[in-house]
């Protein structure tokens, strides 16, 4: 059974920062909508994948999805799922800008997340519930955004590509290979892809590969049969690429 409370239902609470928990069975997902709030999304269990039409941001644990106000967004649960969710009034933290991002979830942060959602929605702003809620405004301020990003181009065919990949992504697909498909020269290519998604195809190909085997570790899946599902030619070759890009094994986000 879902315990779900509707973030409408907190729109209009007359406070900068609002935060509300739901719980959400496996594979549970709710469908594009959007808030007038910008949304931190964290899963205090499990892993939640968020889609927005401009790419696809997941947030294992230690890592929570910063989606800015009025942003379209679909949400994917990966296992039983505890998220907290923090509503935040436009203009409230500034640093957290006006695109999707990544965040890393330090132990005080976590703690501070987890205590908003206990307060009141009507809290004293000069008591303190509202002091937490300060402190939490100032560590989000400070919080490291994680490159755990597939930014998805503007040109609706390169866009097309970039989705069909995240459906069955490989290491080995090629500049070449892309270009041809779409009939672009190499240096056309490259050029758009970099301006369109603000990384190279190589970068993004990475992040894509990420992207996919993070739900499936916290799911308790093998390295192994991860690593040679996306295409790679053995677990070190995967483990490699993963460490280098999040600075940790693989194995820190199974289940």
């Amino acid at each position: 059974m879902v315990e779900w409370i509707d973030p409408g239902e907190i729109d209009g609470v007359p406070r900068p920062v609002v935060a509300i928990a739901n719980d959400y069975p496996p594979a549970f997902e709710l469908s594009w909508h959007r808030h007038r709030r910008g949304q931190l999304l964290y899963a205090a269990r499990g892993v939640v994948v968020v889609g927005t039409p401009q790419g696809a941001w997941v947030a294992p644990p230690e890592r929570a999805v910063w989606t800015p106000p009025t942003v379209p967004h679909a949400v994917k649960m990966v296992g039983s799922v505890s998220t907290r969710g923090i509503h935040i009034e436009p203009g409230a933290c500034p640093a957290l800008g006006d695109t999707s991002r990544v965040i890393e979830v330090s132990p005080l942060l976590r703690r501070l997340l987890l205590e908003a959602s206990e307060v009141p929605r009507e809290y004293e702003l000069d008591g303190r519930d509202g002091l937490v809620i300060a402190l939490l405004i100032a560590e989000l301020e400070r919080a490291p955004v994680v490159p755990i990003a597939t930014p998805f181009p503007t040109s609706p065919a390169l866009a097309a590509k970039c989705r069909a990949f995240l459906e069955a992504p490989s290491p080995h697909d090629t500049i070449d290979a892309w270009s041809a498909d779409l009939n672009l020269g190499r240096r056309a290519f490259t050029r758009a892809f970099r301006r369109e998604t603000g990384m190279s195809f190589a970068e993004w190909r990475q992040q894509a590969c990420v992207l996919v085997a993070l739900p499936r570790l916290a799911a308790g899946e093998q390295v192994t049969s991860i690593a040679l599902d996306l295409g790679y030619e053995s677990p070190a070759a995967f483990a490699t690429m993963f460490k280098r890009l999040l600075g940790v094994a693989p194995s820190r986000y199974q289940a």
